[in-house]
């Protein structure tokens, strides 16, 4: 997989896949307080919850994201969709973990309708390490959920389509952030 990334053809695009989920329970991470005091952080009655659907280009650092209520194949194939309208004339590849919902159904239609223009790859059982779009993720959730109670969910989805959108505008803070470098015919 490595090797077709960074020998890629110039009439190519090497994206990395997942999901993560956008919760109105906000994420908590370790914070200082005073001895004795625990910091107190507000949460919905009831969390409500949606789901990122997105890829991140490994070579220019532009993402797709969709946000989505549910993550089934449907909406998988969704994400595949928009990264072949995005480069119509290019061949598309896909890195992504062993979800059972990355390969079947509707997911195997968009990639039969694209007569080899869409090629799924597929990273070992286990090993989100191995997934740069992960790091994306977590960048996320520190900048935007970690220990934040929204007012209401559209305000949440709002402020994680505000992120991606910003970032498209900083690719080489993504590439920083997935451990990659821009190359010049992406």
């Amino acid at each position: 997989m490595e090797e077709k990334r960074e020998h890629l053809e110039a009439s190519a695009v090497f994206y990395y896949a997942d999901e993560f989920n956008v919760s109105w329970q906000p994420t908590l991470k370790a914070m200082w307080s005073p001895v004795g005091q625990q910091v107190m952080i507000p949460t919905p009655g009831q969390p409500t919850r949606h789901y990122g659907i997105g890829a991140v280009n490994y070579h220019s650092g532009q993402t797709v994201v969709l946000i989505q209520k549910r993550k089934k194949r449907e909406q998988i194939a969704l994400l595949l969709e928009a990264l072949l309208a995005k480069h119509p004339h290019k061949t598309v590849y896909v890195a992504w973990d062993n979800a059972d919902t990355h390969s079947g159904g509707k997911v195997e239609e968009v990639v039969r309708a694209a007569a080899g223009r869409l090629v799924l790859l597929y990273l070992p059982t286990y090993s989100p390490w191995l997934n740069p779009i992960e790091m994306l993720w977590r960048h996320f959730r520190r900048e935007v959920t970690h220990c934040e109670l929204f007012a209401s969910v559209k305000d949440l989805l709002k402020a994680t389509t505000n992120f991606f959108d910003k970032y498209n505008n900083m690719k080489e803070k993504v590439l920083a952030i997935i451990g990659a470098q821009q190359t010049e015919f992406n």
